[in-house]
């Protein structure tokens, strides 16, 4: 079983999900979060479920995908660190996945 650990990009990712979600509904903002923390919870014991990321095409970046937000995790072999909950509707670029690097 490998640890999951939730960055602090990743958590403010989730925070302005349920911001914007709850403008209309909290009943769904809290259903969306729900299933997205549910799925994530997979990978304690099978860190592999998520397809390589296209974008990266490197077999320690992986993703998992829920509705419209495609969950980006680096992966070894003793935890699994989610990078960011990103909305598929928008264009994924290696800086929202690497804020840090050019």
């Amino acid at each position: 079983m490998v640890k999951i650990v939730w960055t602090e990009r990743s958590l403010t990712d989730l925070e302005d999900i349920v911001e914007y979600i709850a403008k209309d509904s909290l009943k769904y903002a809290k259903i969306t979060i729900e299933k997205i923390l549910n799925i994530t919870s997979i990978l304690e014991n099978q860190p592999l479920t998520g397809r390589i990321i296209p974008e990266l095409n490197d077999e320690n970046y992986r993703e998992l995908i829920i509705g419209n937000y495609r969950i980006l995790y680096e992966h070894d072999k003793i935890k699994i660190n989610i990078l960011t909950v990103h909305n598929s509707r928008r264009e994924l670029r290696k800086q929202s996945i690497f804020p840090t690097k050019k």
